[in-house]
Formats: C-alpha cells, sequence, structure tokens
C-alpha cells in the first residue's frame, strides 16, 4: 500500500484532460470557468496534487458556490487524514497510538479500512505506514544500499503491520502493539471523492464529474452519453492505453511507478504486507466499482495479489471489474 497524501507526487495515472475532447481548459488552476457543453469546470489543487470538478448547471455562480462548498469539505477531510499536517487526527493516532473520542469520519473510513482488510485477506492492510518509514530513510541515507534494507528490519517493520491488530471503537481508536502506525493513501483519496459527490448529490447535482485522485462520475455527460476517461500507459505517461467510458460509476489505478524510493525504480510505495516488499506484480491495477473507496481500496489490493486470488477478491464484489496491466505489458481483466 502507500503513504498518505505525498505531496507533489501522486499514484496517478487517470488522464482526464485528455479524455473530454471539447471541454475548457483554465489556464490557471483554482478557479471556475464554464464551457461549450454547459458544464462548469474548476480545475486546482486538492490533497497535495492536480484536481478537478465538473458539474451542469444554469446559473454559474450557483455552480460556483457549489464548488466552494466542495472544496471546504476537501479541506476539512485533509485536517482528519493527512500525514502531512501534524495536527490531524491521524498523526495524532500514529503519536500516541490511541485516539480518544476521534471524529465521526474517522471512524468510518477506518472502520471501511479495516472491513477491506479481512475481504482481502490482508492484501489492503492501512498498517503499513512502518514499511514506508523504513524504506524512505533507508535510501535516504548517503550511500544506502541499491539492494534496499537488511531483511532483519523489513522482518521488524513486518511485525508491526496487522490491520487486526488495529481496534476501531466509537470512544477509542488504538493500535495494539508500541511503534504501529497508520497511512490512509491506500483508500483516502476515494472516500473523499465519494464524500464530494454525495455533497453535490445532495445539492441536487446529477450530471457531474469529479476528480480528487480518484474519479467519480454522478449520472451522464450533458450532451447525453458516458463520461470519458483515459487510463494513461504506465510505461509512457504521455500516452492513453485505453479510454473508458463511465456514468453512475468511480475508477481508481494504482502501479509502483508513482513514487519510487531509489532511482533504479526497484523499490516503490506499493508494498505487499506479507512480505514488506515492494510489489512487482503487476504495472498497473485499474478498478471500477460502484463508488470511489472501494475503487480506491481494491486498486491497491489488487496490485499485490497474482491473478487467481485477484479473481477471487474481485468476486466478492458486485458490480467491480478489474484491468491488470502485466510489466511486459500485456492486458488481462476480471471479470474475464
Amino acid at each position: 500500500m502507500k503513504p498518505a497524501f505525498v505531496p507533489l507526487t501522486r499514484r496517478r495515472f487517470l488522464a482526464i484532460g485528455a479524455a473530454f475532447a471539447g471541454m475548457a481548459l483554465l489556464p490557471s488552476p483554482g478557479r471556475a470557468a464554464g464551457s461549450a457543453a454547459g458544464l462548469r469546470t474548476w480545475r486546482g489543487v486538492a490533497l497535495g496534487a492536480d484536481a478537478s470538478i465538473r458539474l451542469a448547471h444554469p446559473d454559474p455562480d450557483e455552480a460556483d458556490r457549489l464548488i466552494r462548498l466542495c472544496l471546504d469539505e476537501v479541506e476539512r477531510l485533509e485536517r482528519l487524514f493527512s500525514l502531512y499536517r501534524p495536527d490531524s487526527a491521524l498523526n495524532r493516532l500514529n503519536r500516541r497510538g490511541v485516539l480518544d473520542d476521534p471524529p465521526g469520519e474517522m471512524l468510518r473510513l477506518l472502520s471501511d479500512a479495516v472491513a477491506f482488510g479481512r475481504r482481502t485477506d490482508g492484501a489492503f492492510d492501512v498498517t503499513v505506514q512502518p514499511l514506508w518509514q523504513l524504506y524512505a530513510g533507508h535510501f535516504a541515507r548517503p550511500g544506502a544500499d541499491p539492494l534496499g534494507p537488511p531483511e532483519t528490519a523489513v522482518a521488524a517493520a513486518r511485525g508491526l503491520v496487522d490491520y487486526r491488530a488495529l481496534a476501531v471503537g466509537t470512544g477509542r481508536i488504538a493500535f495494539a502493539r508500541r511503534g504501529m502506525a497508520a497511512t490512509l493513501n491506500g483508500i483516502a483519496q476515494g472516500y473523499v471523492t465519494d464524500r464530494v459527490s454525495d455533497l453535490l448529490r445532495g445539492q441536487g447535482m446529477d450530471r457531474v464529474m469529479v476528480d480528487l485522485g480518484e474519479i467519480r462520475a454522478l449520472g451522464l455527460h450533458p450532451d447525453g452519453r458516458p463520461w470519458r476517461v483515459g487510463v494513461k500507459d504506465p510505461f509512457d505517461g504521455s500516452r492513453l492505453s485505453e479510454t473508458v467510458e463511465i456514468a453512475d460509476r468511480a475508477m481508481a489505478t494504482s502501479g509502483g511507478y508513482g513514487t519510487g524510493f531509489d532511482a533504479a525504480g526497484r523499490f516503490t510505495h506499493l508494498f505487499d504486507p506479507a512480505t514488506g516488499h515492494s510489489a512487482r506484480q503487476w504495472a498497473a491495477v485499474t478498478v471500477t466499482a460502484p463508488d470511489a473507496t472501494t475503487a480506491d481500496a481494491l486498486s491497491t489490493a489488487l496490485s499485490v495479489l497474482p491473478f487467481e486470488r485477484a479473481a477471487a477478491v474481485v468476486a466478492g464484489f458486485p458490480g467491480v471489474a478489474a484491468r491488470f496491466t502485466r510489466p511486459d505489458g500485456g492486458v488481462v481483466r476480471l471479470p474475464a
């Protein structure tokens, strides 16, 4: 799994702008503008990276008000989930090993994370942060061994990784072992995308595309077709490997090359919780699902699994489909 909200880097391979032919692109971030398709489009930065929100509304001022509500919601949730804000709820949990009277959103997201751990037999594990700290610290040292941290250190860090040792209760969240820590990057971007989508749906919006690291489409594009999402080629970021049409669906992609620790790219942010090593099974995994939280968590989990085990996981989630890119460039899909 991945570290939470890495500034200026991103494990995203979904090229929205390239796939939305004819839509206006803004010359500068953080502002909204209209388009010929009747869309109000905002592009800016959210969760540390490029983001966009597109919604169909006849009143530009009202559309801008809704976009501001969305951005306020993103800011509120990032204050809870970020590893880069010292006062975040997640950082308080990691520092102390316990969080009393946790915010409701923190309870909900960690409860979901533990459930995904259980339903993927540990392939998704929200407590992999000690592995990230180990590898990041190792490769930050001058003259670091290019073969990675010693196996004894990997084994020690892996001993702190176990979603079952995270107790999530209404009045208290706590780790069972000293030194454990959590990262929400394998699920939080999807969760925030869902919360923003729900906010817009609650305001009566039914033709919306939200891209906050993961993507969710509400309804159809205003011209009556599905929304089009381009999936970037994991071997060449300048080109698309596929264009997918979605409506009332979400999409997320994970790949080890999103953030690497070493210059050779052998060690990345996608960890297999079972081994403590970077996953190399797939070059990229794209998941479509009814909601972005599921798409985000499963794209993470499936990235560390062989195809047979991945098939069993996908079968347990109705409405989920997955696209796997092999290291040799071949593509396989589930359902087949």
